[in-house]
């Protein structure tokens, strides 16, 4: 999620909305995105229905859910996903910036 808001303005100049999805209830996701005054959407998901809907994998041995990252089109459509195998495992904010900078010129 941090690294996500260091690039939050690069996101937002190519017309891109980042919603971060979580599992614990509104009131603790709220109480965390006021403590670390997040700038994206933050969407409590207390019963996993989002985070199962699009397959996040959910490893009890590494702490639960697995981090997953998307992009998806205004059309709905999931123009890329990342399912990580380790809480680190994420991807780096330039290569979400090239997938965008592909897409935008792909729509050109």
């Amino acid at each position: 999620m941090a690294q996500l808001r260091l690039d939050y303005q690069e996101f937002v100049s190519r017309d891109t909305e980042v919603i971060i999805i979580g599992p614990d209830g509104p009131s603790a996701f709220k109480r965390t995105w006021e403590m670390e005054d997040m700038p994206m959407v933050g969407l409590a998901d207390p019963g996993s229905k989002v985070a199962d809907r699009y397959h996040q994998k959910i490893n009890l041995l590494k702490l639960g859910r697995m981090p997953a990252l998307m992009v998806i089109d205004k059309n709905g459509i999931i123009r890329y996903v990342h399912y990580g195998k380790s809480m680190s495992d994420i991807p780096e904010n330039e290569e979400v910036i090239n997938i965008l900078n592909e897409i935008i010129n792909q729509t050109k």
